[in-house]
């Protein structure tokens, strides 16, 4: 342990909260654990910047149960003394096992309401009323309007991966729902990054807040190996079968930029004899819970998953995370990636890049102050696009002329046949300084 560790027992936490973290094997608190803690117990606000995969759930809710289990009574009927909110479904159900496992010792009652399920047993709970809500803010304004919670006894409020919420346009939502709290409450805000609108958000809801920033903004995890690997689009699915395949992948995610690919290629690795599930937003409540299931408990090592799950998704032995498409937007590199080498553990992360991706890749590197290093060695490298990105000539798909492929020299075909090795290291790919003419990753018409 290092000499500047924090044990949770210096944090000045209740017994009943230290018993449930012990049972859980959890002794040492995590850099945003050790900041955030001591000033949310305090009763300030706090403004948390740390990735994902750094403990921020523990670092919100053990203060909200230390303080809850010091309040007297119960919540009134259809009343909630604490507010978490959550972007996704996934996130939310993550959240509110987390905080239910943290207060097993204490007589704290909680219960989490999202969309994609029927309303009627969430009403029915929140009329009872509940210490701790963990809500997406869709099913809570439902809720609120069919008048079975009110939020005028919130005493605190959590809003969770804040840059995300913002993304998915909840903005408006927040900024209601806000309203109708108390002005007096205790508000701790948690992102990955600091945009400009998630300062301005900062600014309207919270007080005097204590800054705990962990990591540089828009910084990717250090102990992610990271490779980015040139391939012609229509030999995408060739060599992800061959990366698969190989010896040092146990679990992984494969992302997509939509719903209709992440289809197709969960349909192919299953054709070529791959355990593999889809999770993206057409899919019912359901039918993600049961593919997250089968994903957490080894039943399928695969997923494959568009951005609805770059966040929130916390599944332990990850070993790589494969960007099949690259994002359209460079921060959700940052936050698919995060979903390996999550609590002290390392992983890999590769992503292929066709010539039409050339753009997207130099806007990852530029956000994240990176030179992704390249692998080279694979069956399937596309010089043209690595030449692309070298030169700043990237393009739409299907213009130019096609890529000299050195073709399959180890094509991986269903799992199981052949000795496809794991994807090497090459030489790192050095970007050149931004064109100003054409703007870094901009639309060159």
């Amino acid at each position: 342990m290092q000499e500047d560790s924090v044990r949770f027992e210096d944090l000045k936490l209740a017994g009943p909260l230290l018993g449930a973290l012990r049972n859980q094997g959890f002794s040492v608190a995590t850099p945003i654990q050790a900041q955030a803690i001591p000033p949310a117990l305090e009763g300030r606000d706090v403004l948390g910047i740390a990735q994902t995969g750094t403990g921020k759930t523990a670092a919100f809710a053990l203060p909200i149960l230390q303080h809850l289990s010091e309040m007297k009574g119960k919540p009134a009927p259809r009343t909630t003394r604490a507010l978490i909110l959550s972007p996704t479904r996934e996130l939310a159900a993550q959240i509110h096992q987390s905080v239910t496992a943290f207060a097993n010792r204490l007589r704290i009652s909680s219960a989490v309401v999202f969309g994609g399920v029927g309303k009627g047993p969430q009403a029915r709970q929140c009329q009872r009323g509940v210490d701790i809500l963990v809500a997406t803010p869709g099913r809570l304004r439902d809720l609120m309007e069919d008048r079975a919670i009110s939020l005028q006894d919130v005493s605190f409020l959590v809003l969770d991966e804040a840059d995300r919420m913002l993304d998915m346009g909840f903005a408006p939502e927040v900024r209601r729902l806000a309203k109708t709290m108390p002005s007096d409450r205790q508000t701790v805000l948690f992102s990955a990054t600091m945009p400009k609108d998630i300062a301005v958000l900062a600014g309207e809801l919270m007080r005097d807040p204590v800054k705990v920033e962990i990591t540089p903004e828009s910084t990717t995890v250090e102990r992610i190996d990271q490779k980015v690997l040139f391939v012609e689009r229509l030999r995408k699915a060739p060599l992800l079968r061959e990366v698969l395949s190989g010896e040092t992948v146990g679990r992984a995610i494969v992302f997509t930029r939509t719903k209709r690919g992440a289809d197709k290629v969960c349909k192919n690795l299953k054709d070529d004899g791959f355990g593999v599930a889809a999770i993206h937003g057409d899919k019912t409540q359901g039918a993600r819970r049961q593919a997250l299931a089968d994903f957490a408990r080894g039943r399928v090592s695969i997923m494959v998953a568009t951005d609805l799950a770059a966040r929130g998704i916390d599944v332990e032995g990850i070993t790589h995370v494969i960007n099949y498409d690259l994002p359209v937007d460079a921060e959700s590199y940052v936050h698919r990636i995060g979903r390996t080498a999550r609590a002290g553990a390392s992983g890999i992360a590769l992503s292929f890049c066709a010539p039409d991706e050339v753009d997207a890749l130099k806007a990852i590197q530029k956000l994240t102050r990176l030179t992704i290093p390249v692998d080279a060695e694979h069956a399937y490298h596309a010089e043209d696009a690595a030449a692309a990105a070298l030169t700043g000539k990237g393009g739409p798909a299907g213009h130019g002329k096609p890529s000299r492929n050195r073709g399959p020299k180890r094509f991986g075909g269903p799992k199981g046949q052949g000795k496809p090795g794991a994807p090497r290291s090459g030489k790192p790919f050095r970007q050149r300084r931004p064109n100003k003419a054409a703007g870094e990753g901009g639309n060159r018409g």
